[in-house]
């Protein structure tokens, strides 16, 4: 840890240059005590980490404070000074009584106090999920950000981001969704945004980079970010290689989804091209879009008529159906400020398929009905030449609506 306090009271907080000198100096002739659970702890200057104070050997902090790697020492120690360089009220490892939780840096911005949390280790979902809801409780504004050694990310336009991954997700006051990162050792801000799954771990994402001097707090809360277009003969290359991955590692009896489609007379293979597109909010749902949609389409769209209608509640309850049976898992979002309705992927895909003719919408009645029926293919040739020219056709209004 970076903060202790001498027995006359005072605090020393390591995140100031200090130089070595006046350290080894001041720890001739003070005692030091955690913050914390007041014990006693010492002042290390060795030479292959950065100054930091622990606790003497056999003790244990009721906070559990020991075990800090170089990187969150270094890189809340950056963080706090970047904020302090900015004249932002900062407070390094404070430790609230009341909520017993101490973020890595507190500091006071535009009438918020937010909390703060560089997050180098896995943690439990649960205890993620339990320490931002006690902070949101407790009129913090939970600001996570994680190492960036964390993120995978493929080359282009492509990450491999895990359910932990997710937890830093949060959105500027626009709407826009981004994950933020950040490098000690480079001293870069590492900004993913643009996330367009296509399988539980696989996206289509956008990056952008801040060096830590050429942004401030500003930028890193609400974000110029790059949003690229996403490239749709690539998002169904993808599409293909994740129905492949589905027939190879599942079959009927052990996949819930395959054994549902084949019940309906559907092949996986030939599903058609209007079923796994890509929209906006898709990254709400941690079920690829391919199954969700090919749920919808069986559960809503194939047996309707011309003419029927579509309405929120059935929608809503058909959808819940399969989250209950755990046939589609929601995502946990925990710092997303408003609630985003898990439906909304939904009503994107049926608000894409109005563009494509096959519903209409009656605002009137906040309805959908059917326009056309989805042709579905009974062979590879005609599943190629219906996949073509859908591509063809529909390529600009899919841009659109990403």
């Amino acid at each position: 840890m970076l903060t202790a306090k001498t027995k006359s009271g005072n605090l020393i907080c390591l995140g100031l240059d200090y130089k070595k000198e006046t350290l080894l100096e001041l720890r001739k002739k003070e005692e030091f005590l955690c913050p914390v659970c007041g014990e006693s702890v010492m002042l290390k200057l060795g030479e292959q980490r950065i100054f930091h104070f622990a606790h003497k050997q056999g003790e244990t902090c009721s906070l559990g404070l020991e075990g800090e790697t170089v990187r969150h020492l270094e890189g809340k120690r950056q963080l706090y000074q970047w904020l302090i360089r900015q004249r932002i009220p900062s407070v390094l490892e404070y430790y609230d009584r009341e909520i017993q939780q101490r973020p890595d840096v507190m500091f006071q911005y535009k009438g918020k106090k937010y909390a703060l949390e560089y997050q180098c280790s896995t943690i439990p979902e649960k205890d993620f999920i339990k320490r931002t809801n006690c902070y949101l409780k407790h009129a913090y504004v939970p600001l996570w950000i994680v190492s960036s050694d964390h993120l995978k990310l493929g080359q282009g336009h492509f990450a491999t981001l895990s359910s932990f991954n997710y937890l830093f997700l949060r959105n500027t006051t626009s709407g826009d969704l981004f994950i933020p990162a950040y490098c000690p050792e480079n001293q870069l801000f590492h900004l993913v945004s643009s996330i367009t799954p296509y399988s539980i771990k696989n996206s289509f994402a956008s990056h952008s980079i801040f060096p830590l001097k050429n942004i401030n707090l500003d930028g890193l809360l609400e974000p110029q970010l790059i949003d690229n277009q996403l490239v749709l003969s690539q998002w169904f290359k993808n599409l293909e290689r994740t129905k492949f991955m589905l027939s190879v590692h599942a079959n009927a009896k052990s996949s819930p989804f395959l054994s549902e489609i084949y019940r309906h007379y559907l092949n996986l293979f030939l599903l058609p091209p209007e079923i796994g597109l890509p929209v906006p909010h898709a990254l709400n749902i941690q079920t690829p879009p391919l199954i969700w949609q090919t749920y919808l389409f069986i559960d809503i769209i194939k047996y309707k008529q011309l003419g029927d209608i579509i309405t929120l509640e059935e929608l809503n309850t058909h959808f819940y159906r399969r989250v209950n049976r755990k046939e589609i898992i929601l995502r946990h979002l925990p710092q997303i400020k408003e609630t985003e309705t898990p439906l909304k992927p939904l009503l994107e895909y049926l608000h894409i398929l109005v563009w494509l003719d096959i519903l209409g919408f009656n605002k009137s009645s906040n309805a959908f009905y059917l326009k056309q029926q989805m042709v579905i293919p009974e062979t590879n040739r005609q599943y190629e030449v219906r996949r073509i020219d859908f591509y063809n056709k529909y390529r600009c209004i899919l841009k659109y609506h990403k």
